[in-house]
C-alpha cells in the first residue's frame, strides 16, 4: 500500500500536483487489471469532520484522471459529513464518469431547501490556510517514488511460489469425478476438537 500523509487545508492545486504523478507511477508499476476507487466526500471544503479544502471540480479531477487509464473501475462512495455536499459530490462525479455535462443550477426537488441559499451544484471553498507547502509535498513524493522503485515489476514470480516441497503440496481433487448425490464418507470428514457431541450416537446422556 502507498500512503501519502497530508496536512490540513489541502486545496485543488496542491492535491492535483500529487495525485496525478503518484497514481500515474502506481499504475505504471502495478499495472492493475481493475481499480476500486473510493470517492469519500469528507475532503470537500466545509465538511463537518474533514480538514481539507477541495472543491467539487478538484475532487472530481481524481475521478477523471483514473477514468483516463481505461481500466475497468468500480467507483464507491465513502465518508462525507455535511449532508448537502455528499449528493452534490456523487452527482457531479457520476456525470464525470458518464461524460455528461450537468447544469450548476439545481432542479427543484423534494429536498430543494437543503441546498440554500445558493441552490447550486458547486459550492465555494473556504479561505482556510493550506499547510501543505510545496517543499513538504515534493519531499514526500520523492520518498514514495523511491519506495515504488523497489517494488518488483509486474510479472515477476513471487519468491517461494514454485518451491513448495512435494510432500507438502495439496493434491488437486477432480471435482468432475465426484458423484454429487453421494454423501461424503465420515472417513473424509474432519471433526473439530470443539464439537459438542460425538459424531455417532447423538448427544451424551447423564444419569
Amino acid at each position: 500500500a502507498i500512503n501519502f500523509p497530508l496536512r490540513d487545508g489541502m486545496d485543488d492545486h496542491s492535491f492535483k500536483s500529487i495525485f496525478r504523478p503518484v497514481i500515474g507511477k502506481i499504475m505504471e508499476v502495478y499495472q492493475p487489471s481493475a481499480i476500486v476507487l473510493q470517492c469519500g466526500a469528507d475532503s470537500l471544503s466545509g465538511d463537518r469532520l474533514g480538514c481539507f479544502n477541495l472543491s467539487l471540480k478538484g475532487h472530481a479531477d481524481c475521478v477523471e484522471f483514473v477514468k483516463g487509464f481505461g481500466v475497468p473501475t468500480l467507483v464507491l462512495g465513502g465518508g462525507g459529513y455535511t449532508l448537502r455536499n455528499v449528493p452534490r459530490c456523487w452527482t457531479y462525479e457520476t456525470a464525470v464518469l458518464l461524460g455528461v455535462d450537468i447544469k450548476d443550477a439545481l432542479p427543484y426537488n423534494d429536498y430543494f431547501e437543503y441546498y440554500g441559499p445558493d441552490f447550486r451544484l458547486h459550492m465555494p471553498v473556504s479561505n482556510m490556510e493550506n499547510l501543505n507547502t510545496t517543499d513538504y509535498l515534493d519531499n514526500v513524493k520523492v520518498q514514495l517514488f523511491d519506495i515504488l522503485k523497489r517494488v518488483e515489476p509486474v510479472g515477476v514470480q513471487i519468491k517461494g511460489e514454485a518451491d513448495i516441497p512435494a510432500d507438502l503440496a495439496v493434491p488437486e481433487e477432480n471435482e468432475d469425478a465426484k458423484n454429487p448425490d453421494e454423501r461424503m464418507q465420515d472417513t473424509e470428514r474432519k471433526e473439530h476438537p470443539s464439537e459438542f457431541f460425538p459424531t455417532e450416537g447423538g448427544p451424551p446422556t447423564t444419569n
